[in-house]
């Protein structure tokens, strides 16, 4: 495993790359925190100061039709644009000094959000070409590793920041580490060849690659697992702080858990291009389903111990079949669709985690978490088994354009 970790490291785009993921991570988790305590603190509001991460996480559903943008120029000069972009965007925010010109935050908070699936899909499509496919689930797993390691820093000192300068010199951080992101996707050497003419509608562009993603033998149970298991995330999600209640523990724990869940998070990102190699990606997948299954449990538990080790456990989980889809896309797409099929993915995997928050935080009103975690698990099993059984090999065909 380390010597193909230090392969990636050594690699020159795999290097520029990853301090481009760190750098722009780190301020996009201080802003993270700090636009919810800012809206608290203008308004007094948790109904508005909630808002920010929906602003954020809305444009996920239009990310089919954003991530045809991707496809459309070529991705370095695309990331370049989208990074200076945002940075010119987010001083904006130095107006926001009432709750009525709280409207600036929301606003640039989805443009933010836009963003953010447009230069997704463009680096998922512009990594596939400049990192050796070889080496794509080792650089993907090193990707959430930062991507984990940069959530378990970030807020803390975005919310130190705002305590002493304001939720303006937050924007500025963030600016600035998206200026230096898009210095580093300039050092970028990758050869692309811009894309050739296209007279289809944008409504074609956009159904071809859902329909090449939904017609993939091997790509479609992957992201459709994803998704199952990021909408179960979400109901358990909710259940946090009944957790923490149920421990005897204040509602501030829940940093503890979040904590420890990161550390799982940042460990298995580490070894995922070795236990994708060793495995595969569908029994990779399957056995960090089935683990988040076992974390359910644990943390129904009444036990400090138990929770901790069930977050810790959750974290190693959760990423993988993520990991696993992402790379399968990368790998098994071509170069004109990859960015359309990986905002497709990523749409049909993320959004419903916000589905299960909503779910979830009706159902811990009514439903005890110690059953509720439970089933959960079950149905977790019941997500990762077609994964796990053996199956016949298939062949994909394209699909009808």
């Amino acid at each position: 495993m380390t010597p193909t970790i230090g392969r990636v490291l050594r690699d020159r785009n795999a290097g520029l790359y990853l301090g481009a993921v760190v750098v722009s991570g780190f301020g996009s988790s201080a802003l993270w925190l700090a636009s919810g305590i800012w809206v608290k603190e203008l308004t007094g509001s948790d109904g508005l100061a909630a808002l920010c991460q929906f602003a954020l996480w809305a444009p996920t559903l239009a990310g089919p039709l954003l991530g045809t943008l991707a496809d459309r120029t070529r991705r370095r000069p695309l990331l370049m644009a989208a990074h200076l972009a945002l940075g010119a965007l987010l001083l904006s925010l130095f107006a926001v000094d009432t709750a009525g010109r709280l409207w600036i935050l929301f606003a640039v908070l989805l443009l933010y959000g836009a963003c953010g699936v447009v230069t997704d899909a463009a680096e998922a499509a512009l990594v596939a070409t400049a990192v050796d496919k070889e080496l794509l689930g080792d650089f993907n797993g090193l990707r959430m590793t930062a991507n984990e390691g940069m959530k378990l820093v970030a807020p803390l000192a975005g919310a130190g920041l705002f305590a002493a300068y304001g939720g303006a010199r937050v924007a500025l951080l963030d600016a600035v580490t998206f200026v230096l992101a898009a210095g580093m996707f300039a050092l970028l050497r990758v050869r692309e060849s811009a894309p050739a003419p296209d007279r289809s509608s944008l409504r074609a562009r956009t159904g071809e690659g859902a329909r090449y993603l939904w017609g993939h033998a091997r790509l479609r149970p992957l992201v459709l697992a994803g998704g199952l298991t990021m909408l179960s995330s979400g109901i358990s999600g909710a259940a946090l702080f009944a957790i923490v209640e149920g421990l005897g523990r204040s509602p501030s724990y829940t940093g503890v858990l979040y904590v420890a869940q990161g550390a799982g998070s940042v460990a298995v990102g580490v070894a995922s291009g070795a236990l994708m190699r060793r495995f595969g990606a569908r029994r990779f997948a399957g056995a960090g389903i089935a683990l988040t299954g076992g974390a359910a449990v644990l943390s129904a538990l009444p036990y400090d111990a138990a929770v901790l080790v069930g977050s810790f456990t959750n974290g190693v989980g959760l990423p993988c079949v993520l990991i696993a889809a992402l790379t399968a896309v990368q790998r098994e797409t071509p170069d004109t669709l990859v960015g359309r099929v990986a905002a497709t993915a990523n749409t049909l995997m993320f959004t419903p985690t916000a589905l299960g928050i909503a779910a979830g935080a009706a159902l811990v009103e009514s439903v005890d978490h110690r059953v509720l975690l439970p089933v959960l698990a079950g149905a977790r099993l019941l997500i990762a088994a077609p994964l796990l059984w053996p199956r016949e090999r298939v062949t994909s065909r394209p699909p009808r354009a």
